[in-house]
């Protein structure tokens, strides 16, 4: 028996438009909401950045984008693929690492080819998702537009990212110190910092990418971490542990007792799960980087099937997770999946925190799917009915963390396209 029902999707970003493509396969009705003036989500670059750099004001003038202009994909082209939708060459970029507004236009093309922005509704911010017996009613603004418009479905699909939402690290003295501070969100161009003493704090993607662009014009770049997971070490950076506290003085000093006179802080500190518009009696919880309880990381148990989150997981290329989430999802909704009873979806979610902490992750960690990754992936697709994954992809992404440590500023000019292209398979 398959069953269509009526599906608000909450983001048009890479999870937002696979979701809606899966949901639209499975016969269901859609409807996409987006703040944007077009689909992409984090791809979209604004040159504007928020009124408060530090993105902490609760009355700032908030920025979606997160892009600095130079930016380029740390992924080759194969892992932004989609199983059947492969992320091909074009002249406008042809590079296998593109930079930023590529990614974009093949976002545009799939929307497109699948008649996704047909459904979406840009512009429109969803400022209330609540539950009503057994609807959900979502209320939403268009940009411009002074009214609420309520709308009833049968099932709401999150899909709204988890990268506009800023951490900031907590420093001891940090309200006295007269120097320049930022959170990654707001960097766009190096050149405010021409000649001036920089301190990254975290070294994360973003923190190693601003590194790299902003050490041919500043004076000095420091980088302050708890542990060089990333792995690479780029010369002309300092790199220190954590800071400890600032001084009176002006000084920072970092916990390896060594200290500092510096212009300005950038904090690359990652971002919040933030999901202001749900309205669902604490069921679904946001805790130090953990969204709970959620079976199989989409969906809350006392809501399922009705309410879902797609694209959540990290540390992990989201175009292919997020699509196999998204099949399994719709087809769930369609009633070809079943699910298994609430108590048995709340048993398999204490496992996975068992096995989660039994490989080093802790509760906290549980949306970092790492080792773990690839058995997730694999029984997604065992699901949903496709052929067993290449191994192809776990070999291409750990050809990437070795080639980056060995050639941190260009190993993507240096890649080995010939190679590569004669195993990747779709």
């Amino acid at each position: 028996m398959h069953r269509s029902v009526k599906v608000a999707v909450i983001g048009a970003g890479v999870s937002g438009l696979v979701a809606a493509r899966e949901l639209q396969r499975e016969r269901h009705h859609v409807v996409v909401y987006d703040q944007n003036d077009s689909v992409g989500g984090n791809w979209i670059y604004d040159p504007r950045t928020e009124s408060d750099p530090l993105s902490l004001d609760p009355n700032r003038e908030t920025v979606h984008s997160s892009l600095h202009v130079s930016l380029r994909t740390n992924l080759p082209r194969a892992l932004m693929s989609f199983t059947d939708y492969p992320f091909v060459r074009t002249e406008s970029d042809p590079r296998t690492f593109p930079r930023h507004d590529e990614v974009l236009r093949f976002l545009n093309r799939f929307a497109d080819e699948f008649g996704v922005r047909e459904v979406t509704r840009l512009k429109t911010r969803v400022s209330r998702v609540e539950r009503v017996k057994d609807e959900w009613v979502v209320e939403s603004m268009t940009r411009g537009s002074e009214s609420v418009s309520r709308e009833v479905f049968e099932a709401v699909v999150v899909c709204s990212g988890h990268n506009s939402v800023p951490r900031v690290a907590e420093i001891d003295g940090i309200e006295n110190w007269r120097g320049y501070q930022m959170h990654s969100h707001n960097y766009r161009a190096p050149g405010r910092f021409q000649d001036q003493i920089v301190v990254i704090v975290g070294y994360g993607a973003s923190a190693f990418d601003i590194a790299v662009d902003i050490l041919p014009l500043a004076k000095e770049v420091h980088v302050a971490t708890k542990d060089n997971r990333f792995g690479v070490i780029l010369n002309d950076v300092r790199y220190h542990t954590m800071i400890k506290c600032v001084n009176k003085d002006g000084s920072i000093s970092f916990q390896d007792g060594s200290s500092i006179f510096a212009n300005t802080i950038i904090y690359c500190t990652g971002y919040k799960y933030h999901f202001p518009f749900l309205d669902i009696n604490g069921i679904v919880t946001v805790e130090d980087k953990c969204v709970r309880p959620l079976y199989k990381h989409i969906f809350p148990p006392a809501l399922a099937p009705s309410l879902s989150f797609i694209g959540i997981v990290t540390k992990e290329p989201i175009f292919l997770m997020a699509e196999l989430q998204s099949k399994w999802m719709a087809r769930v909704l369609s009633g070809k999946i079943l699910l298994p009873t609430e108590d048995m979806m709340m048993k398999s979610i204490e496992d996975i925190y068992h096995e989660m902490e039994e490989n080093g992750l802790t509760k906290t960690c549980s949306l970092s799917l790492r080792p773990l990754q690839a058995e997730y992936k694999h029984w997604l697709a065992t699901q949903i009915g496709l052929p067993p994954l290449g191994e192809w992809r776990e070999k291409l992404l750990s050809e990437i963390f070795k080639k980056l440590g060995e050639l941190p500023l260009t190993y993507r000019d240096q890649w080995d396209d010939t190679y590569w292209d004669s195993i990747i398979q779709f």
